[in-house]
């Protein structure tokens, strides 16, 4: 039985996106909260750009590895990747995607998908908003999802213990810039 405190979260990308960093994140904020914290990545060819998958769980699990239709949360640092993992979201999951090309979400058939199983979706483009914001910085898409993530009011991410884990995670030189695209994720969750 899901408590409201248990989250499963899969986090999705290429290699050099800041995947880690982000489920170093989640677990600092669940283990302020007293929660226990399970997880696991697959690599595959990361150093050369290659898929990456974090499994990342919140909660009285034993497994690492999130199953087929439990996910409660997919982030997604490429679209690609994201769409391909969709089968991990449950229905009713959330999907929080860094879209390059929105057109791929005209396409009926993921529309449908998508409709069908109620996934509350979150997409923005953060390769441009990093250039108008951050002079194309893209090393900060990992907190620009989390921002987003958070706008979202997902559980496990309130914005004030993301805030406080990034001020204790990101090196000092680079916490006010991610503080800063914090905020510029929030504001691309639209809510």
């Amino acid at each position: 039985m899901r408590r409201d405190k248990d989250m499963q979260y899969v986090i999705v990308g290429i290699g050099g996106q800041g995947i880690l960093f982000t489920s170093r994140v989640l677990g600092r904020v669940a283990i302020g909260k007293g929660l226990p914290v399970i997880g696991s990545e697959v690599h595959g060819m990361a150093q050369r750009g290659g898929s990456v998958i974090s499994h990342f769980k919140i909660g009285g699990y034993r497994g690492s590895l999130v199953r087929t239709g439990q996910a409660d949360v997919l982030m997604a640092f490429d679209q690609s990747e994201g769409i391909r993992n969709l089968p991990y979201l449950r229905e009713g999951g959330t999907f929080v995607v860094n879209v390059h090309d929105d057109a791929v979400f005209q396409n009926e058939r993921l529309a449908a998908y998508l409709s069908s199983r109620g996934i509350d979706v979150c997409r923005f483009a953060g390769y441009d908003i990093l250039n108008a914001h951050m002079k194309g910085n893209y090393l900060f898409l990992n907190v620009l999802i989390l921002g987003a993530a958070s706008g979202m009011g997902i559980v496990g991410l309130e914005r004030d213990l993301v805030e406080k884990a990034l001020e204790e995670l990101a090196p000092p030189k680079h916490l006010e810039a991610n503080l800063r695209v914090f905020e510029l994720g929030l504001s691309a969750s639209g809510r």
